[in-house]
């Protein structure tokens, strides 16, 4: 599977009651499925993949197969749940998982730390952009970062813009998710990076928040600029 960003918004997801919200940042990362709207096979199946039950039966398959192939052990292959239990914890907890013991030597501390830099200065900029396109004098604007924490598979990125006010998730214009798109990843800090950095410090979320107030006159005319 190739790396998945999913930007959150409506017009990217198709089960819209996912979006409603009580308090920032809003996770969705087990807590809620979301299903893009118009994504390719790679991105569904990745989505698709971190429903814990699909994990569950691809990890059981061999039992099912097994059972199947030897029918006379069938009844005693069903009724044996610690080697279940096992296969499962493993294929959860150390294949598809960094072991937490190895998780800090993943990534120096100061190339995490000027990474995550490079986050903020992005976020901030993604930010001011679509701050001062759409007018805003005041509240405040988050920018989420979520990601899954399953370093065996390509990377999952869900991104929204959060606003206060409301609170509510935005309803990005084209033209903002694409801004998002061109910014947020590209090398020296890429969705695997990040990956990298959020396990090394146990953290999957990552929000960058920006006052409407604090965004300058001279972005605000350039947003306007941009616009005509």
């Amino acid at each position: 599977m190739c790396d998945a960003m999913l930007i959150v918004t409506h017009d990217t997801i198709l089960n819209r009651s996912a979006l409603e919200m009580r308090a920032l940042p809003r996770k969705f990362l087990g807590r809620a499925t979301l299903y893009p709207a118009g994504a390719g096979v790679g991105l569904w199946l990745r989505v698709l993949f971190e429903i814990e039950v699909w994990r569950y039966v691809l990890a059981l398959s061999p039992f099912v197969i097994a059972a199947l192939v030897w029918q006379e052990y069938a009844l005693a292959i069903a009724q044996a749940p610690v080697p279940m239990l096992i296969v499962v914890y493993f294929v959860e907890n150390r294949f598809l998982r960094v072991p937490k013991a190895k998780r800090a030597g993943l990534i120096d501390k100061a190339e995490a730390e000027r990474g995550l830099d490079l986050l903020r200065a992005r976020g901030q900029s993604i930010l001011t952009k679509i701050s001062a396109g759409r007018g805003l004098a005041q509240g405040r604007l988050h920018l989420v970062i979520e990601q899954s924490d399953m370093a065996r598979l390509a990377p999952l990125t869900y991104v929204s813009v959060q606003s206060e006010d409301g609170p509510e998730i935005l309803r990005l214009s084209v033209e903002e998710r694409a801004l998002i798109t061109q910014t947020l990843f590209q090398p020296p800090l890429t969705e695997r990076d990040l990956r990298r950095i959020n396990i090394a410090q146990d953290q999957a979320l990552r929000d960058i928040v920006l006052e409407a107030a604090r965004v300058s006159a001279h972005a605000r005319m350039a947003a306007l600029m941009d616009q005509r």
